[in-house]
């Protein structure tokens, strides 16, 4: 995996159409300014006619901008943002003048330059403030993560170093290797200096190094079907971000630009923290990319013991979206070229899973030293407030129908977990009796754990069964019709679609931490839409994939990954039971392993969770608000029309997206010279898709981890 590094100087080769007039700076009595005639980035609505979609010709966005470069003095900061073929680039001047170090003002005079142009104007910039020692050294990085405040001034926070991790539709999604801190005041004054050095110190106790993730042009907060359907945050018309803030980890970092006025430039660069992963596999000369996300969600997170159940806003501990995405890559792009013009390209699908803890109030207390604390439900909700504001939103994010597998134990010695089942089991039954009946919340109770124990059932048969029933009534999303070959015949098979397919609705799946069980299941259920997503592409037959073929054998591996990254960030180990056990072929050195990663979690969380928990409440922007407590009033909406009527509608209709998708294609940037770059050398060893994880030369080896 190669890493690209900051810590070589720039050159300052850049460029315009037009010298820059002097920027309007703004009053200096508000908070933060920005002065910017950036040109409008709003773009056709949606709701247009078809025949306006007919007749818009292509649209070309402006190339993302990839490459920065930061210059000091003692007076302004400059950033200089460049694309990949240096042949547009854009100007950003920070004061480090200001008396009031709680206010910002950064100012972008919407000027697009050439390099020559850019050349220019760094040339006069050096020259008029050769008094305080010019430009000064040129430092280059790869983006903007935000500015951050605590007791005193701002600070500005840059990507130093990064890695590729994927490729979709000729986007780069990259690993966040590295990052700095730089003081935005040059006389930063700290009136409170032992606050400000416990602020920043536990502002970076958060890695950026890890599990960090982005892209210049391709929203990694959002699902592929809502960015290909244009129903997502970056959709024409859309105000606020143009990402899902929910999944952004850095949006308290972003805040600035929204007050700025700035929140859709081409400066925020929104980041998730999760998973990311992805591989090739060869099927008979066709070659597919697998790719997994997992996006953290920002709202109650934290460590294990210390973020339980659901707050009384509804959102849940732990809570993770899972996008697998299974392309081929005869196109790279998202269009194809037609001879009526350009055409979506139609071998990208997409299958969502959800994860959260159970969305009732209950607690753990951390204080006793043992290695399962005792389980508190500290508030008995007749009408489950929380659980009504959760399942209300997750029917708004994906639609209905919502099908919950609740996986924790029900056979206990001594009750501990089944009181959270029956918990959970009756505030799903209290809110179906308010919903229509197509619409009901579909609750599926399964002691896993017993099943594998007792051999009473087999673990990954009955999942599998009851993935194809999810994954039947729910759908997965197909940016365009079946193989003409499907059409031949049909013989006991559902009849011949001719059109997209889109997914409506959900399966959340849960244990008592949703790591170990819940990842298992995930598996499955990610395996069995596998099958379904390949024999969409028409690379299968059939859509009933083997176990031990290459293709599931990879896909466990990527599962595994993606099931150690989110358990270490909640509880701080690996996984302890893995796929393998629960299909009776574990490894031989299972049982050692699974005893050193219990110590390395009871150890975690009984000693390091409290300063986790800070680091990522200051790192959220969450240091200065009062913590979400199960114990605090709550505030309690109609006990009987507790969902949003519009939530229940149909989320994404066929027809209504495949119009979208239509417009879609004409607004999404052309990728072929920032991609390919046909004018620059790349060896093939430096060529991500050259050099990513492939069954065609990992027969048989375990794959690599790139997080």
């Amino acid at each position: 995996m190669s890493t690209e590094s900051s810590s070589a100087s720039a050159s300052a080769s850049t460029t315009p159409h037009a010298v820059p007039s002097t920027p309007n700076l703004g009053p200096t009595g508000s908070p933060a300014t920005f002065s910017s005639s950036l040109p409008s980035t709003s773009l056709h609505n949606v709701n247009g006619t078809n025949a306006e979609v007919q007749t818009r010709s292509r649209k070309t966005p402006s190339p993302a901008l990839t490459k920065f470069t930061l210059y000091e003095n003692k007076t302004r900061l400059y950033i200089v943002a460049s694309n990949v073929s240096d042949t547009r680039h854009r100007l950003l001047r920070i004061d480090r003048t200001l008396a009031d170090q709680t206010q910002l003002k950064a100012v972008d005079d919407g000027t697009v330059y050439t390099g020559r142009q850019l050349r220019s104007v760094l040339k006069m910039l050096d020259e008029g403030n050769r008094a305080g020692g010019g430009l000064g050294r040129a430092r280059a990085f790869f983006g903007i993560a935000g500015f951050v405040r605590f007791t005193a001034g701002w600070y500005l926070v840059l990507i130093a170093k990064r890695s590729p991790v994927a490729l979709l539709g000729g986007h780069y999604v990259y690993h966040c290797e590295s990052a700095d801190v730089v003081q935005v005041s040059f006389n930063h004054k700290i009136e409170r200096a032992a606050d400000e050095q416990r602020f920043m110190a536990t502002f970076r106790a958060v890695d950026m190094s890890k599990n960090f993730y982005f892209s210049y042009s391709y929203d990694l907060t959002t699902p592929l079907q809502r960015i290909m359907t244009l129903s997502g945050p970056g959709a024409d018309g859309a105000t606020g971000f143009p990402f899902t803030d929910r999944f952004a980890w850095n949006y308290h970092m972003l805040q600035p630009f929204e007050m700025f006025g700035a929140e859709r430039s081409e400066w925020v660069l929104p980041m998730i923290h999760g998973h990311v992963d992805q591989a090739k596999l060869n099927v008979l000369g066709r070659v597919v990319y697998i790719t997994l996300i997992a996006r953290r969600s920002r709202h109650y997170a934290g460590a294990r013991y210390l973020r339980r159940g659901v707050n009384e806003d509804g959102n849940v501990a732990n809570e993770v979206e899972t996008e697998q995405i299974v392309s081929e890559t005869c196109t790279t792009a998202f269009y194809v070229p037609t001879p009526d013009g350009w055409a979506p390209n139609r071998r990208y699908t997409s299958y969502l899973q959800y994860r959260g803890s159970i969305p009732v109030f209950w607690t753990q207390e951390v204080a006793q030293l043992t290695p399962r604390p005792p389980i508190e439900v500290p508030v008995i909700d007749p009408f489950y407030t929380g659980g009504a504001k959760h399942f209300n939103d997750l029917f708004g994010r994906y639609g209905a129908p919502l099908m919950v597998l609740n996986l924790i134990k029900t056979r206990e010695a001594q009750p501990r977990e089944g009181k959270l089942g029956v918990h959970f089991r009756e505030c799903v039954r209290y809110l179906n009796q308010f919903l229509p009946q197509d619409r009901k919340i579909e609750y599926h109770a399964w002691d896993m754990s017993h099943a594998y124990k007792g051999k009473t059932q087999d673990v990954i048969s009955y999942l599998e069964d009851l993935a194809e029933e999810s994954i039947q009534v729910t759908g997965f999303y197909h940016s365009g019709p079946e193989p003409i070959s499907h059409d031949i015949e049909r013989e006991g098979l559902p009849p011949y679609r001719s059109t997209i397919r889109v997914q409506n609705g959900i399966v959340r799946a849960n244990c008592i931490d949703c790591l170990d069980r819940t990842n298992a299941a995930q598996f499955v259920f990610g395996k069995r839409a596998l099958g379904h997503q390949l024999y969409a592409l028409g690379v299968v037959g059939d859509p009933d994939l083997a176990f031990d073929s290459h293709a599931v054998n990879m896909l466990t591996e990527m599962y595994h990954d993606h099931g150690d990254t989110i358990a270490l960030q909640y509880t701080g180990s690996a996984l302890v039971n893995r796929v393998e056990m629960y299909r009776r072929m574990p490894h031989w050195n299972s049982h050692s392993r699974d005893i050193i990663e219990n110590l390395r979690r009871f150890y975690t969380n009984s000693m390091l969770d409290a300063d986790k928990q800070a680091a990522i409440d200051v790192f959220l922007g969450l240091h200065d608000t009062p913590p979400s407590r199960p114990g605090r009033p709550l505030q309690r909406g109609n006990y009987a029309h507790w969902y949003d009527p519009a939530h229940l509608r149909t989320a994404f209709e066929v027809a209504e997206c495949e119009r979208r998708l239509r417009i879609f294609v004409e607004r999404e940037a052309d990728v072929w010279a920032e991609y390919y770059r046909p004018h620059a050398f790349t060896p093939l060893g430096k060529h991500f898709a050259f050099v990513m994880n492939s069954t065609s030369k990992l027969f048989g080896c375990v794959l690599r981890s790139r997080s």
